[in-house]
């Protein structure tokens, strides 16, 4: 069993920087990266002002501020990763880019260095089989924002290892957050479950069964869910949506998993939610508006 004490994170966007966030937080020191020095830097620079913000908000010390940040290094490039203990891919949901990755950093590696990817839904299985080290190579899934959501989902391929699925649930555990096991099939629990319900309320309002606000309000007070399904689309990234869609279409070969034709068309539009400023919400002014 690998004691996890550096841990490098790769991807500098919303996930990457939020696990880098909770990871200080956690005691460990951390090395980002992304495609560029000063992708890392900006993510950087973005952990800072969500400490600070905890901070305002009565969440967190000052002092365990300062410590927390004095942990973190923006990399210049995947040779950093050599001394990590365990090393966590956190690029957006396209296989392909995934195992780009891979064959990037593994070469870096130190030979007992424990591979992970925060998927949210493609085969842990087959993402270790492209690696040098599918016996430590682990599922560990945060929920965004990652600072706030209390899970983390360990996923297991074929091939990991007791001992490193062992070092990822102890170091999941010195996070503060909470634990489940998934088996490795299409999606795992969370997206499983969660996904289409979002595809089927896209297909509602694809059908003209109710607006985008009149199905965020049924569900907000009809089901007492404290954000409606279209609002959580625009929050995950429709793009997101949509690519965990087709894994689970693809992996399950099963009818009830087709991605709604209108979540492709806003896709293909750009309009991908929150981060484009416009996807079932325009973002553009002060207040969402409806864009159906």
């Amino acid at each position: 069993m690998v004691e996890i004490r550096k841990v490098g994170v790769i991807g500098a966007g919303q996930m990457g920087v939020g696990i880098a966030h909770v990871a200080a937080l956690g005691g460990f020191d951390v090395v980002l990266q992304d495609v560029s020095h000063e992708r890392a830097q900006a993510g950087l620079q973005r952990i800072e002002a969500n400490l600070a913000r905890q901070v305002a908000s009565g969440k967190l010390a000052e002092d365990a501020k300062l410590a927390a940040l004095s942990r973190i290094v923006a990399a210049d490039g995947v040779q950093a990763m050599r001394d990590a203990d365990l090393v966590i891919e956190a690029a957006t949901e396209e296989e392909a880019v995934k195992r780009r990755i891979f064959q990037q950093v593994c070469p870096e590696l130190r030979p007992d260095a424990i591979l992970a990817t925060n998927t949210s839904s493609i085969s842990i299985t087959r993402l270790a089989a492209s690696t040098d080290r599918p016996e430590q190579f682990v599922g560990i899934h945060f929920m965004n924002p990652v600072p706030i959501m209390k899970l983390i989902e360990l996923v297991r391929g074929i091939a990991t290892s007791d001992e490193t699925f062992a070092s990822a649930k102890a170091f999941s555990d010195k996070l503060d957050k909470v634990t489940t096991v998934s088996e490795d099939f299409p999606a795992f629990i969370v997206n499983r479950i969660l996904m289409p319900m979002i595809n089927e309320a896209i297909y509602t309002l694809y059908e003209g069964v109710g607006s985008v606000e009149n199905i965020d309000t049924s569900m907000k007070l009809g089901a007492n869910h404290p954000m409606g399904p279209l609002q959580l689309a625009d929050f995950i990234g429709l793009d997101t949506c949509l690519s965990i869609m087709q894994v689970l279409h693809d992996g399950l070969s099963d009818s009830k998993y087709r991605p709604c034709p209108l979540l492709v068309k806003y896709v293909e539009a750009g309009w991908l939610g929150r981060k484009t400023k416009r996807g079932f919400y325009d973002y553009r002014g002060e207040t969402p508006v409806p864009t159906r």
